[in-house]
């Protein structure tokens, strides 16, 4: 059974690509879309760069990201995010 280890209260995400945030360095990210909408992901390997990979979350559902601590993350519209681990 996998389990999650909370390393950093979770954030609001940022919502433009200026702003995107490594969320505290993580290599693995417990994104939750709160809201009832389709947010987008977007994962650069730094702030402003050219480019961005993205992904569609739907409504009210929880993904975990794994990335490079250096790599940061904005969304199309604020949804929680908190630097995390897996454990078995």
């Amino acid at each position: 059974m996998q389990r999650t280890k909370i390393i950093e209260t979770e954030v609001a995400t940022a919502t433009s690509a200026g702003s995107a945030t490594s969320i505290g360095s993580a290599t693995c990210v417990r994104l939750h879309n709160n809201t009832s909408g389709v947010a987008t992901v977007g994962v650069s390997t730094f702030v402003g760069a050219a480019t961005t990979s993205y992904f569609s979350m739907p409504g009210n559902s929880v993904e975990f990201l794994e990335k490079l601590s250096t790599d940061v993350i904005w969304t199309s519209t604020a949804i929680k995010a908190a630097k995390v681990g897996l454990t078995n």
